[in-house]
């Protein structure tokens, strides 16, 4: 099956899916954490409050906002992943988030929630790494990061750190919140990703296939 100039096979399908999945998942244990969230999602709760919306319909409204930059210039970047994760994410994370109140309460002490912080960390490297490898496109906010090292001197690590804390300033500016804990940590997440993606630690592709 051939889509959007992309050879698509049963096993980068489901690789994608649990990638979508996952990453759904992390974001709702950070969410559940009470010590900040992950700088795109932070920001995009804030404005959810700030405008009287669902998480769910916020991320995508965002998701749309961010594929027209996307569109003009990272159209490589596009692809099955791309719809999936810009219309199913928010959802995965608002199901999951009420999922874990119902069982565990709320996390209401510091080690505890350093604990959720640190499987958080651990769950969304797992989900962009198997996301990433399934090469079916990326989400339009992790192409922003992708386009500026296509564009600029600088490494893919620092354009996505960079994306990150300029989404971590809006969402602290518009009185969001925003954890040192997650400050501190996400970019071991981001790293720990890139890194198991271009090692080929995780690899959901057939490589014949590639």
């Amino acid at each position: 099956m051939n889509l959007l100039g992309q050879k698509i096979t049963l096993r980068r399908i489901l690789g994608m899916i649990a990638g979508v999945v996952i990453i759904g998942i992390g974001i709702a244990v950070f969410k559940f954490s009470r010590l900040g969230n992950d700088s795109i999602s932070a920001l995009n709760l804030r404005l959810a409050e700030l405008v009287g919306l669902p998480f769910s319909i916020e991320n995508v409204l965002m998701n749309l906002c961010l594929f027209v930059p996307q569109l003009l210039w990272g159209r490589r970047y596009i692809g099955l992943g791309t719809i999936i994760n810009s219309f199913c994410i928010g959802f995965i994370v608002t199901f999951t988030g009420d999922a874990m109140t119902a069982v565990f309460g709320s996390a209401d002490t510091l080690p505890v929630q350093l604990l959720w912080v640190a499987v958080a960390v651990l769950v969304i490297a797992l989900g962009c790494s198997l996301y990433q490898t399934a090469d079916l496109g990326v989400a339009p906010y992790d192409a922003l990061s992708l386009m500026l090292a296509d564009r600029l001197p600088v490494p893919y690590f620092g354009c996505r750190v960079f994306t990150d804390a300029l989404c971590a300033l809006l969402c602290w500016l518009l009185g969001g919140l925003v954890g040192i804990f997650i400050i501190v940590m996400l970019p071991i997440g981001i790293l720990t990703s890139y890194v198991l993606w271009k090692k080929g630690k995780i690899q959901v592709v057939d490589k014949e296939q590639k």
